[in-house]
């Protein structure tokens, strides 16, 4: 935790708490399900919560605003931002049914309620969202092909709806279509070696 109270200091006593249960959640469900890489599991703060929270530098979510995480696994970057901003909806999905399955269980052991989760692919998900949300699942011309008709025209945020993915390594040739892509490297705001080559991509549609 106070590696996390560092970069995020606001946090509420109940936002600490959940945030504490996910260490022993995770692992408990990683003996069952393999939906963290073993090697990362005594990690877990660094590598997934605090590296979903990057998101979070770069924009503060607003109340009742709908954010969609595609492909989200056992629940990155979504689970960790459903803590962080309580009062925004957030919508997880993934084409993996056991994964989803662990997802809704610690979403219901830490009580979290601002968020729902699905077994469905990208195209099959339904609704308009001020942000898709992910982490590595796919180069991001497919990905945009899966969620461009995902986002909604209502503006509410100073950043523009689109996508906030979080990506690593090299972007430039990912990225070259995209001349209004803004990359904000993680290093910025952790110090960890970690994210020295890890970043979050907007890329507003």
């Amino acid at each position: 935790m106070e590696k996390l109270l560092t970069y995020f200091p606001a946090l509420t006593d109940l936002q600490q708490q959940q945030l504490q249960q996910l260490q022993g959640l995770y692992a408990d469900w990683n003996r069952k399900i393999n939906v963290i890489s073993r090697k990362d599991i005594d990690a877990l703060n660094e590598r997934h919560v605090l590296h979903a929270l990057g998101i979070a530098k770069v924009i503060s979510f607003c109340p009742n605003a709908n954010v969609l995480d595609v492909g989200t696994g056992g629940g990155f970057p979504g689970i960790p931002l459903a803590i962080l901003f309580p009062e925004t909806n957030f919508y997880l999905i993934d084409s993996i049914q056991k994964k989803i399955r662990v997802v809704e269980a610690i979403a219901q052991a830490i009580d979290l309620t601002n968020l729902k989760a699905s077994h469905l692919r990208a195209e099959e998900s339904e609704g308009q969202f001020d942000f898709v949300v992910s982490r590595a699942v796919t180069q991001m011309p497919r990905f945009v092909g899966w969620v461009k008709n995902k986002i909604s025209t209502t503006q509410q945020h100073e950043l523009a709806n689109g996508i906030l993915a979080l990506k690593g390594g090299d972007l430039t040739a990912e990225l070259q279509y995209y001349p209004h892509a803004k990359v904000y490297p993680l290093d910025r705001y952790f110090h960890e070696q970690f994210f020295t080559t890890k970043a979050v991509v907007h890329l507003p549609l």
